[in-house]
């Protein structure tokens, strides 16, 4: 056993074993380094994902490379997951030597953490023209030997471009407001209008970008917009990316037809899809769509779920070994697991003698859209899934994310809400209530990652405070208790306190209590998760207008004069950060329901209306709640207030 044995990651702990002598991140690593006058040898990964664990397969397990490693450098193993700080910084150091980025990450460092050489996977033998991991690591000893000149050169230019988003100042132009529209129209020319999605294969599940469409059709009508949104939704839920039998979507879809998936499930991405299919629902009434985020919410409470009351990170795409094997199924295995409904399953997912993957078949609905199983059909799923449950699972992440929980948290209390189901209110407030006791210290600052066997121990980053702001205004708005919007405003403080870039605008990635890296980063851009500033962005302009505390929309303009001009080159990459660039603009709506008025709230909740925050319940003070009446709604916008109105009908109109 290495160093990692105690470590509270489950990926690092996977590597305990490895005859590599692997250092966790941390000062013990960087003292033996320069002690010994040894490069940093510094990979970087996560429990999920499948090609590291083929690397750590190949290489970190193999005592020759092993012992190659050991001679030569001083090991250093992050999770990503966890170290998002340290992922983010070296990965734009690969990314500018290299062209292209990825996990596995491997970065050869001089001892003060500066890189000089990197890539992402290397086999343990040369193949496609690829050189060998042993091979590599020859080449960097021979040069830390001969050409140390040319190295720290090399390190000075890697690191001037590690962290380049933070240098990144304000435009100080004027804000236009028909960004949203021009993000539409950028989007519908990559919409892929025959399969759904963007692009070509590889295709991932672009949520802010899908929900960019419906925030524009919301607002304009535009019938294009959801179009592609309606293409995309049922494409994706149609493929085996989303699981026929289990509910929940896999990490992305190798091909163009969102058939193959890579078959890691992630927590953030069945928070993200959930939320983008309960609003398209609410929008449209499209019940195939509802049936979607009831089996994926489903799957994240069944499978993902800790006992307390947090949910774990993610699923492997490999059991036994084997990348997918838990899913796919041939033709005569599901026929004898679903016996008189044989004939229904085998046309309803599309199964075949031959498969569709290597033998096998992935589960899929060949007619698209239609997911409304008839009760043969859905009689053979239970039996899939019951027999299912008697395989070898794929490897679970157990470690719990304060802001992928966030944004689990979010899309839960938004449901409820939505929907009715006390059931996810429930499951709503207990996933608060643990995050609040297990990753929240008594000083009001979250921490990053717990797990059952460790504890937390790493201060949590910008990402989890504006995630945390969100979840729980959403909760207050879900519940009508005061108590949650009540700790929403003490992160917010936080965030602000530690995080601000002062100078700048916006928010760093790390504290001004976290210890020192190579460069500070800032994450700016929204890509597979919304970015840490267009989450603070968004999550405190609500809280702003539901407390009508200006010191958060002060914040949140800094984001928006910080990243509008951006957004305005590049709104494609900007998804999340363009709901909070249209609420900057066109204002936000606040709707207060003193009193017993369940009927009132519930008209709000019901619909679909992203600019708009609602007070109800307990009372806690603040302008929105001075003078107002018991038994009505009080709708007010642009520092101006309606008059009280008394019925569903009333209130409607107001809100239109």
């Amino acid at each position: 056993m290495n160093r990692l044995v105690d470590e509270t990651s489950p990926y690092l702990r996977q590597h305990a074993d490895n005859p590599v002598d692997w250092y966790p991140w941390g000062d013990e690593a960087f003292d033996k380094a320069r002690r010994e006058d040894k490069p940093l040898l510094l990979s970087v990964g996560y429990s999920a994902c499948h090609w590291c664990h083929v690397m750590a397969h190949e290489s970190f397990q193999d005592p020759a490379i092993a012992a190659i490693m050991n001679d030569g450098f001083v090991n250093v193993k992050v999770d990503r997951e966890e170290r998002p700080d340290v992922d983010s910084i070296y990965m734009d150091a690969v990314t500018a030597l290299t062209g292209r980025g990825g996990w596995p990450m491997t970065v050869f460092c001089t001892p003060d953490g500066r890189p000089f050489h990197g890539g992402t996977y290397w086999p343990d033998t040369p193949r496609g023209g690829i050189p060998s991991f042993p091979q590599v690591m020859s080449a960097v000893l021979e040069a830390w030997a001969q050409r140390r000149e040319d190295l720290d050169g090399m390190a000075d230019h890697l690191t001037a471009q590690m962290a380049r988003h933070a240098a990144t100042g304000p435009s100080g132009g004027p804000l236009r407001s028909d960004l949203l529209g021009e993000a539409a129209t950028q989007l519908q020319a990559q919409h892929d209008p025959d399969r759904g999605g963007f692009g070509r294969a590889p295709k991932f599940p672009q949520t802010m970008s899908i929900e960019a469409l419906l925030r524009h059709h919301l607002a304009t009508g535009d019938q294009a917009s959801l179009a592609a949104v309606r293409t995309t939704l049922d494409a994706m839920a149609s493929g085996g990316m989303y699981d026929q039998v289990g509910g929940g979507f896999a990490r992305y879809s190798v091909d163009a037809d969102w058939l193959v998936p890579h078959f890691e499930k992630m927590l953030y991405d069945n928070a993200l899809l959930s939320r983008v299919y309960l609003h398209a629902w609410q929008v449209t009434g499209h019940q195939p769509w509802l049936q979607v985020v009831e089996e994926t919410i489903g799957y994240v409470l069944r499978d993902l779920g800790h006992p307390g009351g947090g949910f774990h990170a993610a699923e492997d795409a490999d059991s036994e070994g084997v990348e997918g094997k838990f899913y796919v199924w041939s033709e005569e295995d599901l026929r004898s697991v679903c016996g008189d409904e044989a004939d229904a399953a085998v046309e309803w997912y599309g199964v075949t003698g031959a498969g569709n993957f290597e033998g096998t078949n992935i589960l899929h609905r060949p007619l698209r859209g239609d997911l409304l199983r008839p009760e043969a059909v859905e009689r053979a799923r239970r039996a899939l899934f019951d027999a299912r449950t008697t395989r070898i699972r794929p490897g679970l992440d157990d470690k719990v994310l304060t802001e992928w929980n966030g944004l689990m948290l979010s899309t839960l209390a938004e449901a409820a809400a939505a929907t009715g189901r006390a059931d996810w209110l429930e499951a709503a407030t207990s996933n608060a209530a643990f995050l609040c006791d297990a990753l929240r210290r008594e000083d009001g600052r979250w921490l990053r990652s717990w797990q059952a066997d460790g504890g937390a121990r790493h201060l949590g980053y910008a990402a989890d405070h504006a995630a945390m702001v969100d979840a729980l205004v959403r909760l207050g708005e879900a519940t009508g208790v005061a108590h949650w919007t009540d700790v929403a405003v003490a992160t917010a403080d936080v965030l602000i306190d530690l995080f601000t870039d002062r100078d700048r605008g916006g928010f760093y990635t790390t504290g001004d209590d976290a210890g020192a890296l190579v460069a500070r980063p800032k994450d700016l851009l929204d890509n597979a998760s919304p970015s840490a500033n267009s989450l603070a962005a968004v999550a405190l302009l609500r809280l702003a207008a539901v407390t009508g505390e200006t010191r958060f929309s002060d914040a949140a303009e800094g984001v928006v004069t910080l990243l509008g001009e951006m957004a305005a080159a590049h709104p494609t990459a900007f998804g999340h950060f363009l709901g909070a660039l249209d609420m900057h603009t066109t204002g936000i709506t606040e709707v207060v329901i003193p009193g017993h008025r369940p009927d009132l709230v519930e008209a709000v909740q019901r619909s679909y209306r992203p600019n708009v925050v609602l007070a109800w319940g307990e009372r806690r003070g603040g302008p929105l709640w001075e003078g107002r009446r018991d038994d009505l709604a009080y709708v007010c916008r642009d520092f101006t207030c309606r008059a009280p109105v008394g019925t569903v009908a009333e209130l409607l109109a107001e809100l239109e």
